[in-house]
């Protein structure tokens, strides 16, 4: 076999091992906080006035005053014939909080919310142990998100 022939072997060759590897898959650069989510149901936020949040897992505990924001939700506005989509955000009457962790992983983890009313006065303490939840939002080659939510309603405190 000449240098011609060694050389399109060689070039067939490589083709063909290529073919063999999956494409590289691209996961996006979002920066994820670790943390705990606290969602007000739109029946009690009228009734809070302030929360606190102690968040314990694995023989570590983090208390913290929760900054509370509107809380919204996506209205969907269709889709145009060209195949464009849009949606919107519009205020859904909830209170949104977050707590920053250090760490979070799925051991069970005790939430307790306390805080005052809007005339001021004490809100029940309630307490809940959950399990965070870990998932694959972008798929597997992009690595597991573990998220903690609770809701806090006029009935006590529930896994998000």
């Amino acid at each position: 076999m000449g240098r011609i022939g060694l050389a399109l072997a060689l070039a067939c060759t490589a083709g063909l091992l290529s073919g063999c590897y999956p494409e590289p898959v691209a996961c996006p650069a979002i920066a994820r906080a670790t943390g705990v989510s606290v969602t007000v149901a739109a029946s009690y936020a009228g009734d809070v006035g302030s929360l606190r949040l102690k968040a314990c897992q694995d023989g570590s505990c983090t208390e913290k005053d929760l900054v509370l924001q509107p809380g919204s939700a996506a209205v969907d506005q269709g889709c145009s014939p060209e195949g464009v989509c849009s949606a919107t955000s519009s205020p859904d009457g909830t209170l949104q909080g977050f707590m920053e962790l250090s760490a979070l992983s799925e051991a069970p983890l005790d939430a307790t919310v306390s805080g005052t009313s809007i005339s001021g006065a004490a809100l029940p303490v309630r307490t809940l142990t959950f399990t965070p939840r870990g998932d694959y939002p972008f798929g597997e080659q992009c690595g597991r998100v573990i998220s903690a939510a609770v809701v806090l309603d006029a009935a006590g405190l529930r896994q998000g």
